[in-house]
């Protein structure tokens, strides 16, 4: 078989250090559309844009945890165990947990390993966790959800669904992002070099008429959204984060954003503006103090 759950979830984790510093956070904060504040009357000095990408007033996004070190972990898919085929891999959720707030600086020790594997029939599920840690302690836990097609079937667990209904009332908050034309060449300047977000050529052979948003961009620019509109901008209140990819993006297009508070999280839902509100984030929950 392919996939070897007891081998892969045997395996030792794979252990790197990793760094990173103000270059590092602005660069990805830049990436998925810091500087261009809607509605600011000059977004580029907008105060509140200032704070993810001034070095004096900088704070980080947890979901930098993401591309910090230049990754998200998928170094697992070449744990023992797991021989796929990297053209039927899609990234089928994220999350990320943080221990604290992310320094504008730092070096850590990132552990990566495959944390669960699932069978759903037509498709295998790995859960690939990666942890960091530095000399204070553990920073953040991130899960990277990724399904391969025609890999289930091996008589695993099956594991939980992760899907809920959307809220039958109204959104407290609806706001909408535009993407940039550039958006995806700037955002894989943070380490995520597929070409599937570049390549025309490339991307036609995947299926698309041109090149596709990251889901992890469109993931940042939700984060920012949501922490700008409900948590007064301070990025240190988020305390986790998760989503499922429901749908691709493509840059030019618009995000629109809904959100449904409750006590300490925020449920949203994204939609591509365009495409007739076609939702490309579902399940996704931002936890908050």
């Amino acid at each position: 078989m392919p996939i070897d759950a007891e081998k892969a979830l045997a395996a030792e984790p794979r252990t790197s250090r990793i760094g990173w510093d103000h270059k590092d956070v602005q660069l990805y904060h830049l990436g998925i559309g810091a500087g261009a504040r809607p509605g600011s009357a000059d977004p580029a000095v907008d105060p509140g844009e200032l704070r993810y990408t001034l070095e004096s007033r900088l704070q980080v996004l947890p979901s930098f945890a993401t591309v910090a070190g230049a990754g998200t972990g998928m170094a697992g898919l070449a744990s023992p165990g797991i021989d796929v085929d990297l053209a039927a891999v899609l990234h089928g959720g994220q999350s990320v947990r943080v221990h604290r707030p992310i320094p504008v600086k730092g070096d850590a020790v990132q552990t990566s390993k495959v944390a669960a594997v699932y069978d759903k029939g037509k498709a295998a599920v790995l859960v690939l966790r990666t942890e960091a840690a530095d000399d204070d302690g553990p920073l953040w836990t991130n899960d990277s959800e990724i399904f391969v097609r025609g890999e289930g079937g091996f008589g695993g667990e099956r594991g939980p669904s992760g899907r809920t209904a959307r809220p039958a009332t109204a959104p407290r908050h609806v706001v909408e992002r535009p993407v940039r034309p550039d958006q995806a060449l700037l955002y894989r300047l943070s380490g995520d070099w597929n070409p599937l977000h570049a390549d025309p050529e490339f991307a036609a052979r995947a299926g698309f008429d041109r090149p596709i948003l990251h889901g992890l961009c469109t993931y940042g620019m939700t984060l920012k959204a949501v922490t700008d509109t409900l948590l007064d901008g301070d990025a240190s209140r988020v305390r986790a984060y998760r989503a499922r990819f429901a749908g691709v993006v493509f840059p030019g297009e618009t995000l629109r954003i809904r959100m449904w508070t409750a006590e300490h999280e925020v449920r949203v839902e994204v939609s591509a503006v365009e495409r007739d509100d076609a939702v490309v984030l579902g399940d996704t929950f931002v936890e908050h103090s």
